[in-house]
């Protein structure tokens, strides 16, 4: 399915990314930080979770964030949707059709208007 994004809201994805990325490396951060402070594991242990941990998100960050396009802009706002990056307040600024796009994406049964 091709899904096609006014300029208005292009310009909100491109304004609103770099807020969902920063919010994707804090709670990024946090969970290195968790795992690095786990007490019951050794450091290898730790490190080799942190290794891990770090190769998995950067998987899901280029999943959300690598290489926008207007192609793949709301399957990438649908990606940040899903791991709840973006505000209702700001997703709210998207057009109903935007919103809607996401909600099918995201296998949502009611639409929202």
């Amino acid at each position: 399915v091709m899904f096609s994004i006014s300029e208005p809201d292009w310009k909100l994805f491109r304004r609103l990314q770099p807020v969902a990325l920063d919010r994707f490396c804090q709670r990024v951060l946090a969970e290195i930080d968790h795992i690095a402070s786990d007490a019951d594991a050794t450091h290898h242990e730790r490190y080799l979770a942190i290794f891990q941990c770090i190769k998995q998100r950067d998987k899901e960050m280029a999943n959300a964030f690598d290489d926008p396009r207007r192609s793949t802009a709301i399957y990438q706002l649908a990606y940040m949707q899903s791991q709840a990056l973006l505000t209702p307040e700001e997703m709210s600024n998207f057009s109903v059709d935007i919103r809607d796009a996401v909600s099918l994406l995201l296998g949502e049964n009611e639409l929202e208007t």
